[in-house]
């Protein structure tokens, strides 16, 4: 009887405590922030009590060269445990070619097959046909258009 009221106990305790726990805050124990400045740059980080750490440092490339020569670049990098306790961490880039985020944890395409590679190497040496440069563009042959027939 004891040890059905104590298991009963402890079920109640770990109930209660993991949704305590949800509803607390999370305090922040480190924030800094400069910026934005009349240049464009700018720098902020922060790191939680529950092991979340985030920095990010924006610039302008090419500062002052006027629109559509200046780029804007955010370089950054943020970590945090994964449920099973495994540490996610995350570096990036965002700039003229697009957001080239870079993690241990991100999927990978598989290598190429030797004899792919190889055949890719060989097609790479041969000079361009005469089929190739006709349509050099890259433009995309329409078929001709569907006649419909009639009824059976």
């Amino acid at each position: 009887m004891i040890s059905i009221l104590l298991c009963t106990l402890a079920v109640f305790y770990a109930v209660h405590a993991q949704q305590h726990s949800i509803n607390d805050p999370i305090p922040i124990i480190r924030y800094e922030s400069d910026g934005p400045n009349p240049d464009g740059s700018y720098k902020w980080l922060y790191e939680t009590g529950n092991e979340i750490n985030a920095e990010e440092t924006g610039y302008v490339k090419n500062f002052g060269k006027g629109e559509g020569e200046e780029v804007q670049v955010a370089e950054g990098k943020f970590s945090y445990k994964a449920p099973d306790g495994s540490l996610i961490a995350l570096s990036y880039i965002a700039d003229e070619n697009g957001f080239q985020p870079q993690g241990d944890h991100l999927p990978t395409p598989p290598p190429i097959p030797p004899a792919i590679q190889k055949a890719l190497d060989y097609l790479k040496t041969l000079p361009p046909s005469a089929q190739d440069s006709s349509n050099s563009q890259g433009q995309y042959q329409q078929p001709a258009p569907f006649k419909p027939r009639g009824r059976f």
